[in-house]
């Protein structure tokens, strides 16, 4: 009698590897087609919104009869057109340059003090003692509400009695006037958001206000800092209704400028490309060079 060796059982591999193997590889594949979609689709509106910058710059670099013959897109295929000649006559013209420097010297300087002041005031409602001041902090969150067309004909009677109207310096105090409530208001909050320990901690070492705000707060609060003087800056520079009624001929910024000629001249598009692509780069370029710090006070206090 003949033992038969028992048949070997074979070996199967478990569901549960196959299955999971499958799943992780199907997260993987919906991840990865998830997070193409989503860089596709942002691809998409970046180069949305970039077209009208190229195709400014583009015009900008091609002469008037280019410009009336043809579409700047047709430089693709011609790149002969482009040149720098429109900005050197843009430099030629005293009228543009001349409202370039104007609008730096009423933006930079808003900028700063509105900068100053308002970090100096939302220290002092966040985290310092005095008579009235939630009634003071109410009225300033108040003015937020009051619209600048209402202020433009009083404000302009009285800066003709002080003879501020028609200066530089009338701007930049209308401008320093209109931005201090919601940049008071903004640093406030953000201020008030940081830790009462750190304050008291630095009291009892010795530290006066002065020093607790130039020391303490200011590093602190440097990303609400930087994107409130992002948002100034591009505001100011923008601005062409407050400098069409406050600024004369020789003190109006960049776009009153470009709004004049194109009403006195209108097809000058050799001077007014060029005009319009440097009064647009300049906040594009603040903004990126703060953008790291704008983002960082975009998202403060989102994330505890």
């Amino acid at each position: 009698m003949s033992v038969t060796a028992p048949a070997q059982a074979e070996v199967k591999p478990t569901a549960a590897g196959p299955v999971r193997l499958r799943r992780t590889e199907g997260g993987r594949i919906r991840r990865w087609l998830g997070n193409s979609l989503v860089q596709a689709f942002l691809v998409v509106v970046s180069l949305i919104w970039i077209t009208p910058l190229a195709g400014l710059f583009l015009s900008s670099l091609r002469s008037a009869q280019d410009n009336a013959g043809s579409g700047w897109w047709t430089t693709l295929t011609s790149p002969k057109q482009l040149s720098f000649d429109n900005y050197s006559s843009l430099l030629g013209n005293t009228g543009i340059t001349r409202a370039f420097w104007n609008t730096v010297l009423i933006s930079v300087p808003t900028t700063v003090l509105v900068v100053v002041i308002a970090a100096l005031a939302g220290y002092a409602f966040a985290w310092m003692e005095f008579p009235g001041r939630d009634w003071i902090f109410l009225l300033v969150v108040a003015l937020l509400v009051v619209p600048v067309q209402i202020g433009l004909l009083p404000v302009a009677k009285m800066f003709g009695q002080l003879g501020l109207f028609g200066t530089i310096p009338g701007v930049v105090l209308f401008h320093v006037a209109y931005g201090l409530p919601f940049a008071i208001f903004l640093l406030r909050n953000y201020f008030a958001d940081i830790p009462r320990e750190m304050l008291e901690a630095a009291r009892m070492d010795g530290g006066t206000e002065w020093r607790i705000f130039t020391r303490l707060v200011l590093p602190v609060g440097r990303p609400a800092i930087a994107s409130l003087a992002i948002f100034q800056f591009l505001w100011v520079w923008n601005d062409m209704l407050v400098a069409l009624l406050f600024a004369d001929a020789s003190s109006q910024p960049l776009t009153v400028e470009l709004q004049s000629q194109v009403r006195q001249f209108g097809s000058n598009i050799d001077v007014l490309a060029p005009g319009a692509f440097l009064s647009l780069v300049v906040p594009v370029v603040v903004f990126f060079a703060f953008q790291r710090h704008f983002v960082q006070g975009v998202m403060a206090g989102s994330v505890k």
